[in-house]
């Protein structure tokens, strides 16, 4: 067996992951079998080393079977969000130039431009029901072997990270050389950092298309633990898992910390949670009082890490130093980091500018030189565009994120995609997107729009706008209000100063608590 990695005595019985709802699971020895099943399926649609997949599937069993396969023979994966729109969608597997598309039959519909683009040069497959124009998933691999193919290499997965202009970033990493089944450096890393190994039961409420949850289950199955995968994220549930199943490890976003502290007081004491040694929290700023809550609650187990689906650095932070450095991501555990102005030039400690890192994993966007050049200093170190300060300890505080990303329940939205959209509005004259407070999701989209007619402003235009941002884009990207200025405050050159009108939106920050335990 490929996997676990490193263990002498493997048991191919033993239960690899499991889907929450379901009930399904998948032993070692399945995934052994089913993994080899799709690397020769891959080879059969002629999907060579470096070729690229795409994926399209809600969170279910087949989901880590496909990625698993694709590590064995050497491929590209890129996992799709189910929240974007058929053209989105489309764009993605064009660019990343998939040759085969695997999407689940729930989802055909939002597939099916992507299909028709590529015009017959993409071996397209449906997971579940049949499908008139798609092969069957389950029937192609019935007819493939079970055993291993001639020329096994190590996979990577592609994700896909929107950049400033709103369209999406394929994020490629050098393939390693040599065989699959290799301590790639993102195996080393969390294993280091958060002990993943066979005596781990982790818990995964997110979904599989995200990079943390992707990452982190393959990488705890790759070491040989046990994942419980939920389908979609109930609060409830969630604890409800930590006791049956006795987890303990889990990752999270802010937004699902809030939605089970709002639980009623019976509910969060009903549960065992004992069994938790390692809760990991990542990608949206955490408010500090909802994260003395959870501490208070669950324990000195909740941890925290900064990094992007880039990987070119990595922050992470314990609970107690949590405790004693309230508001820090942490100190780096892969990279150095340097704080710098706009011209990529070091700060001195405490300064407050640019985040970069240099001595990490090097990346590219693919098909995107001008793009990967963007994210480079004149020494080549590499920024995502995160404002922060260093103090003299080295733990790293965000002080925003990319110039007004918003970041709403771990999700980035960036706002120029939206504006874009609202511009070709032809009552706008000008539009400012941002992000604005929200009690579940940490932030939510607002619009502050300009009209050629100002005397035309009214709800009804403001729905109106809404519905036409929905018509044409993911609905999580969409303003949920829009307000109307009698004109936006641009400088001569052009320079809108959004900060200006999203001040208005926010309450002053909250006074620094200190640590009592």
């Amino acid at each position: 067996m490929l996997y676990p990695m490193g263990t002498v005595k493997q048991d191919p019985e033993a239960i690899a992951y499991r889907m929450a709802g379901s009930l399904e699971h998948v032993t070692f020895g399945q995934l052994e079998k089913t993994s080899n099943q799709v690397a020769h399926l891959l080879r059969a649609c002629d999907v060579q080393i470096g070729d690229h997949i795409a994926i399209l599937l809600k969170n279910q069993k087949e989901f880590l079977e496909i990625c698993f396969g694709a590590e064995r023979a050497g491929v590209y994966y890129t996992t799709i969000s189910t929240r974007l729109t058929p053209a989105e969608i489309a764009q993605i597997v064009a660019d990343c130039g998939a040759k085969a598309l695997i999407c689940g039959s729930d989802l055909i519909d939002a597939a099916a431009l992507a299909q028709s683009q590529a015009m017959g040069s993409i071996h397209c497959f449906a997971v579940g029901n049949p499908v008139a124009g798609w092969a069957d998933w389950a029937q192609g691999l019935s007819n493939q072997l079970e055993s291993r193919i001639e020329d096994e290499a190590q996979g990577l997965d592609m994700l896909y990270s929107s950049g400033t202009t709103g369209k999406p970033k394929g994020v490629k990493w050098p393939r390693p050389a040599g065989p699959s089944g290799q301590r790639t450096f993102l195996v080393e890393l969390l294993d280091g950092l958060y002990g993943y190994g066979d005596h781990c039961r982790y818990l995964s409420p997110a979904p599989l298309y995200h990079a943390a949850p992707l990452r982190h289950s393959m990488t705890t199955i790759k070491l040989g633990g046990e994942v419980t995968i939920m389908e979609q994220f109930d609060a409830e549930q969630s604890l409800a898992l930590i006791e049956r199943y006795r987890i303990t490890h889990s990752q999270w976003v802010p937004t699902m910390f809030v939605r089970m502290l709002k639980l009623a007081p019976d509910i969060r004491q009903r549960y065992d949670l004992s069994s938790l040694r390692m809760v990991v929290h990542a990608a949206a700023p955490c408010p500090i009082e909802v994260k003395l809550q959870m501490i208070d609650w669950w324990g000195p187990v909740i941890y925290e890490y900064y990094a992007g689906t880039e990987n070119n650095g990595f922050c992470s932070i314990t609970c107690q130093e949590w405790l004693t450095h309230q508001g820090s991501v942490g100190q780096s555990a892969l990279g150095v980091i340097h704080i710098c102005d706009d011209e990529g030039k070091e700060l001195p400690v405490g300064e407050t500018g640019l985040v970069y890192f240099s001595d990490g994993p090097d990346f590219l966007y693919h098909n995107d030189p001008k793009k990967t050049a963007e994210t480079r200093n004149a020494l080549g170190w590499s920024t995502l565009g995160d404002i922060g300060r260093v103090d003299e300890e080295g733990y790293l505080y965000l002080v925003d994120r990319k110039a007004f990303m918003i970041i709403s329940g771990g999700v980035n939205i960036y706002p120029q995609e939206v504006e874009a959209v609202l511009i070709g509005h032809p009552k706008v004259a000008d539009v400012a997107v941002f992000g604005i407070p929200n009690a579940d999701f940490g932030e939510e989209v607002k619009a502050v729009v300009q009209l050629l007619d100002h005397q035309k402003a009214a709800e009804s235009l403001a729905q109106e706008l809404i519905s036409y941002c929905r018509a044409r884009m993911a609905d999580y990207k969409c303003p949920r209000s829009v307000d109307f200025e009698e004109a936006l405050p641009r400088h001569p050159t052009g320079k809108l100063y959004k900060k200006l009108l999203r001040d208005r939106y926010w309450p002053a920050p909250p006074p620094v608590h200190t640590a009592s335990r």
